[in-house]
């Protein structure tokens, strides 16, 4: 039976017929995952209003429980990032103001990338290789320098600001990456940004007082944003040198 006539089970149907089902299973489980927070509005937990109105208890929780809270607050966090609800920066600064910058950027940057690699794998495995095998012409040989330069590629992505977090997630799913590749540029990668917004929410507490609200925009900043695509420019820099030596020994006689 071939893979299309899965949805006509029989009493032969083969294990590969239902193992090409089943690897549909993990983005089914985000799908629903994502559909269950809209439909019970839990995205609007993930708000500075919900932050300002249960800061009290957030606080002496973490005081009281500060192992219990850090690793409720990955989870959290890490779930928020597989399903890619919107809030992202908001969690950065909740886990800042709860933590501190040096405690908060670690949990930050671990539970970011556990729900990055969550997302990359669900992807891979229900579309990766479909895709991969059914693209043909331009697509090749976007896929083809993509892995060839993936780090270079990534770590520049994941520097930008600018770039949707959730897409640099996907993206690299469809171009056969490796998984060490995603996880180490993922980890570097988020880190000038999580020092940012960590460093903003340790100092949010003098913020609610003074009954203002953060500047979420911040890493758009002149002084904040040039640095940031400064690194994400010298990330390229093995890539144009590549290029460079490349052309060099095409023009050589």
């Amino acid at each position: 039976m071939s893979e299309h006539n899965c949805g006509k089970p029989t009493s032969e149907d083969p294990p590969t017929c239902r193992r090409s089902l089943a690897r549909f299973a993990p983005v089914a489980v985000l799908a629903g995952g994502l559909a269950l927070v809209f439909v019970f509005d839990l995205h609007d937990l993930i708000s500075l209003s919900a932050l300002h109105e249960h800061r009290e208890d957030l606080t002496g929780f973490v005081a009281d429980n500060l192992v219990a809270a850090a690793a409720a607050f990955m989870a959290i966090y890490a779930v928020a990032t597989a399903l890619s609800v919107p809030g992202g920066a908001v969690l950065t600064l909740v886990g800042g103001f709860l933590f501190g910058v040096v405690i908060g950027g670690v949990l930050v940057v671990v539970a970011a990338t556990v729900g990055a690699v969550g997302v990359f794998l669900a992807a891979r495995t229900a579309l990766g290789d479909t895709l991969r095998r059914r693209s043909g012409g331009w697509l090749k040989r976007l896929e083809g320098g993509f892995r060839r330069n993936a780090f270079s590629y990534l770590l520049t992505l994941r520097l930008i600001p600018l770039v949707p977090f959730w897409l640099v997630n996907l993206a690299p799913a469809f171009f056969g990456v490796p998984l060490g590749t995603f996880v180490i540029t993922t980890v570097v990668g988020i880190i000038p940004g999580t020092i940012v917004y960590v460093g903003v929410g340790n100092g949010l507490g003098a913020t609610l007082d003074a009954g203002e609200d953060p500047d979420l925009g911040i890493i758009l900043d002149p002084e904040i944003l040039l640095p940031l695509l400064g690194l994400a420019l010298l990330s390229l820099l093995p890539l144009a040198y590549r290029h460079w030596r490349g052309r060099t020994r095409e023009l050589a006689p």
